[in-house]
């Protein structure tokens, strides 16, 4: 099935219609279209001031009102919304964004006559979010037996009989249900359920209501493997000690209605647009403002977007006594050095890693704030904390060995950054990032040429599409002087990254081997308009002015010199 395919499946199965409808904007041409551009750039604080200004010109404008509430959705301003949405439904407007907005009071209030009601006179979300809503309405109407009915109805659907079977799950659990509720997630039912991380604490809270607090922490080791996690460990401690978890994923019937739109957020999170998966985490986060998880969904929802501010807000709505309060002090590290506050995002990561000195994603992170600064040696010293912290390294620690290989080689250390490049492909062989920069540093070194070939060819195999790799290709062939060989993959990557200094830069050098000094000299004035690295500004310069034969002169290396292939190199 193809990507788009996927998500439009996706979409159909979460949600009846999309969320913005086509607005008529005579009159208000102003803030409508400031709104419009705000809402492009997915600024929705603006968005939400623009389109209420375009209302006060035509307070009877449903398409404004729709895409107003829409902006204060994703503000987590309900409160605003919801006047524009019960108006929108009066109008007899079809509109997900109001029904929505509508639901999501009906559920807080406890009106679950409302909300079924409304389900049922077509003013719903779509299939899944229907049936589960319809479902969890049921256990706060205290008709249990209807609400398990209601979700095996929805489970009969292959589509969605994982998201029926978990949340049948949570609610027999939040009822007292505890050996029903196992029974669903040992995969008794007929289904072995992929648990989330929410779902497997879930199911660590169920097994320790059965006092077998032992199969728990055996859950949570096998799920989560021994590296530090501020949550995880907290209640592995806990279980350790005999303690018996609280089931409190899910306390009540609103909890479940929460998780509901926690579900399909995360769901839909990297399967349709960020803003149409904000929607439905506000949605959670209005239901329940402790769900924790929705909140840092809601923080990373908008880092994607560039809502730098907002996610650093949403991150601070995490308490301070929350497991997952390192979770969110993580993220708004993050989005403060997003958000252009350099100095700010670093010394909050310092602060984690002080705090939180056995956290291998704290010190990484840190690492990489410090890297993206050319701080190299601070960098170098938060990865040699993380490696230190690394019992055993598994695949995906390869990332760590390889930026910290990057710090160490930019540093000049070539003994300390070839062994962890070489480390990161033990655990990550055909990891072409990782054989393009080692394969082109040896280049560079002038060290084990044909290793770094066979290196750099792996490495445009697995992205033949890749610039940069694809003129490292290049750039070895020209340094064991194989110059025609060179060309046309030189040529090539400057297709693929035409505004590369680098790469420009490589391309004419290849040219004035060849003796095509001309062309050589019109790619040297491209790279230089590209703005490239003062050092290399310099030298290019330099060879305009001279040649690249007198350069090489100058610095005391090599002259060029073409060497007659035999055909042993390869292709």
């Amino acid at each position: 099935m193809t990507q788009t395919r996927r998500r439009f499946r996706l979409a159909t199965l979460f949600v009846a219609g999309a969320f913005v409808s086509p607005v008529h904007a005579d009159g208000v041409a102003g803030p409508y279209l400031a709104a419009q551009a705000a809402s492009q750039r997915s600024d929705y604080a603006a968005a939400a001031t623009y389109f209420t200004q375009a209302l006060a010109h035509d307070p009877g404008n449903t398409g404004l009102m729709e895409v107003a509430a829409l902006s204060d959705v994703a503000l987590g301003d309900f409160d605003a919304a919801l006047p524009l949405a019960k108006t929108m439904v009066a109008t007899g407007m079809t509109s997900p964004t109001a029904n929505i907005i509508v639901l999501a009071d009906q559920l807080k209030r406890g009106a679950f006559d409302e909300a079924l009601a409304g389900i049922a006179a077509g003013k719903g979300l779509g299939p899944l979010v229907d049936g589960l809503v319809g479902a969890w309405a049921l256990v706060g109407e205290g008709k249990m037996s209807d609400a398990l009915a209601a979700f095996d109805k929805l489970g009969a659907n292959p589509g969605l009989q994982a998201f029926a079977l978990y949340h049948k799950a949570l609610a027999m659990a939040s009822v007292g249900d505890f050996e029903g509720a196992e029974k669903i997630f040992a995969g008794g039912d007929g289904a072995v359920l992929n648990l989330s991380r929410r779902g497997v604490i879930a199911d660590a809270e169920v097994l320790s209501q059965l006092d077998r607090n032992p199969d728990a922490v055996k859950l949570l080791d096998s799920s989560f493997g021994q590296e530090a996690d501020p949550v995880i460990d907290a209640l592995r401690q806990r279980l350790k000690d005999g303690q018996t978890l609280p089931f409190d994923v899910v306390r009540n019937a609103t909890d479940g209605l929460s998780e509901v739109f926690f579900s399909v957020a995360a769901a839909l999170k990297g399967e349709a647009a960020d803003s149409f998966s904000l929607v439905y985490a506000r949605t959670a986060e209005d239901l329940r403002p402790d769900n924790a998880d929705a909140v840092l969904l809601t923080g990373d929802l908008l880092e994607s977007q560039g809502q730098q501010e907002l996610a650093i807000t949403a991150y601070g709505k995490v308490s301070r006594d929350d497991p997952a309060y390192y979770n969110a002090q993580l993220g708004r590290a993050q989005a403060l050095y997003a958000a252009g506050q350099i100095d700010a995002g670093i010394d909050a990561m310092k602060q984690l890693t002080t705090a939180h000195p056995e956290q291998i994603a704290a010190q990484m992170g840190l690492g990489d704030l410090l890297r993206k600064q050319e701080r190299y040696t601070e960098a170098a010293k938060a990865y040699d904390a993380a490696v230190a912290l690394i019992q055993t390294p598994q695949q995906g620690d390869w990332t760590l060995f390889y930026v910290r290989g990057i710090c160490n080689e930019r540093q000049g250390q070539w003994d300390k950054a070839e062994p962890d490049f070489r480390e990161a492909l033990v655990l990550q062989p055909d990891q072409p990032e990782v054989l393009n920069y080692l394969g082109y540093a040896m280049v560079e070194r002038g060290e084990k040429l044909p290793e770094a070939l066979d290196m750099i060819k792996r490495a445009v195999a697995a992205r033949p599409d890749d610039g940069y790799i694809v003129d490292s290709l290049s750039w070895v062939y020209y340094r064991t002087g194989q110059y025609e060989k060179a060309l046309p993959i030189a040529e090539h990557a400057s297709q693929l990254m035409p505004v590369d200094p680098v790469v420009t830069d490589h391309l004419g050098d290849v040219y004035w081997a060849v003796g095509r000094k001309l062309e050589a000299e019109f790619q040297w004035h491209r790279a230089l308009s590209y703005d490239p690295d003062p050092k290399d500004a310099a030298r290019i310069k330099r060879k305009l002015e001279i040649g690249l034969d007198a350069v090489l002169k100058e610095e005391g290396a090599a002259p060029l010199k073409i060497v007659v292939d035999n055909g042993s190199s390869g292709g």
